[in-house]
């Protein structure tokens, strides 16, 4: 996905949510709705989300340096999952406060016809930055389903921003319903009810975006397609015998450092060797524009899959391990033997 094209999707969430925040939480404190306010709230969180992802994106772009060698790109999977966190915390626990504290202590709604004028409004808007967010991710997902494309995304702007409006426009299905029934049935503790509703569309959405974001903040693999272009390469240069196997990390959402094991003819000398090395890296680099670094490591096939047997060995036993005692092995008890 472009730059452009993901600031431009961040920047209309922006506008867009700041401008219903306003409308809604005029609207709650004109009619008294828990609902309304929840929405009001929900808002509030995206717009500093959105200023949150700026802010990511901006020191992204930072050159590399002593102290960030590979750059500064997980800026911004640190910052979206700061905003995991807000959606969470500030969304989710203060519309779930509400709607307890609404139930708790029901009261009539006043000007109900404000709320549903708002609702209708804020789903207009956000329709709006939905499409377009949708619209960039489509662009990007090629051939891809939806869920696949969001596991394998490299870059969280627009699947966050397309996740938040699409648990926006979930809420104010939520409020609208719960607004209907506590004038309908006149039962105000519906309203509270329809607050609680947000509260569990914003946690859900809020799990979502934690566990992706995570995934890329701690050192994620990059595409699959990085690694099968850098072994192709490789094992179509002459001055290589074997090539091996290929490690990578996505270090941002453009971002990838890529190690290469690869068995290199032996009848070449060092000064051949480094002129093979140039020439693998420089043709996965125009391939690729995002690898940063690729190191090549020279190794034999039989080492590279004994290193990788002992890998996942020992990743295996790590796995079984947590499942047998989840809070850490047994320790024993006594003296000294």
């Amino acid at each position: 996905m472009s730059e452009s094209g993901s600031h431009t999707v961040v920047y209309t969430a922006l506008a867009g949510n700041l401008l219903i925040a306003v409308a809604k939480f005029v609207a709650a404190a004109f009619t008294g709705s828990s609902a309304m306010l929840s929405e009001g709230v929900h808002s509030l969180v995206d717009t500093v989300n959105e200023v949150l992802l700026l802010h990511g994106m901006r020191r992204a772009r930072m050159p590399a340096d002593r102290t960030h060698p590979f750059g500064h790109g997980r800026e911004l999977y640190f910052w979206s999952f700061i905003v995991a966190l807000l959606v969470l915390a500030m969304g989710a626990g203060v519309s779930f406060y509400e709607g307890v504290m609404h139930i708790r202590q029901p009261e009539p709604i006043d000007h109900p016809l404000v709320n549903y004028l708002v609702v209708a409004v804020s789903f207009l808007f956000e329709s709006g930055s939905w499409y377009i967010a949708l619209r960039e991710f489509r662009a990007r997902k090629g051939q891809l389903g939806y869920f696949e494309a969001f596991r394998l995304s490299k870059d969280p702007t627009t699947f966050t921003v397309l996740l938040e409006d699409s648990a926006a426009l979930l809420g104010l299905l939520v409020a609208m319903v719960g607004l209907a029934g506590a004038q309908l049935f006149d039962l105000p503790m519906l309203d509270g009810v329809a607050s609680i509703g947000i509260a569990g569309v914003l946690a859900v959405s809020a799990t979502l975006l934690a566990r992706e974001t995570k995934g890329l903040l701690i050192g994620e693999n990059a595409h699959p397609a990085v690694s099968d272009a850098i072994l192709s390469i490789a094992a179509a240069d002459r001055g290589v015998r074997c090539a091996n196997g290929v490690l990578t990390v996505q270090m941002g959402p453009n971002q990838v450092v890529a190690a290469l094991s690869a068995e290199f003819e032996d009848a070449l000398t060092t000064p051949q060797i480094e002129a093979c090395v140039d020439r693998i890296e420089k043709q996965a680099k125009v391939a690729h524009p995002e690898i940063i670094s690729l190191f090549i490591k020279p190794q034999t096939a039989e080492t590279w899959r004994a290193r990788r047997k002992l890998i996942e060995t020992d990743t295996q036993e790590a796995v079984d391990s947590s499942i047998a005692f989840p809070s850490g092995p047994p320790r024993q008890s006594g003296g000294v033997a």
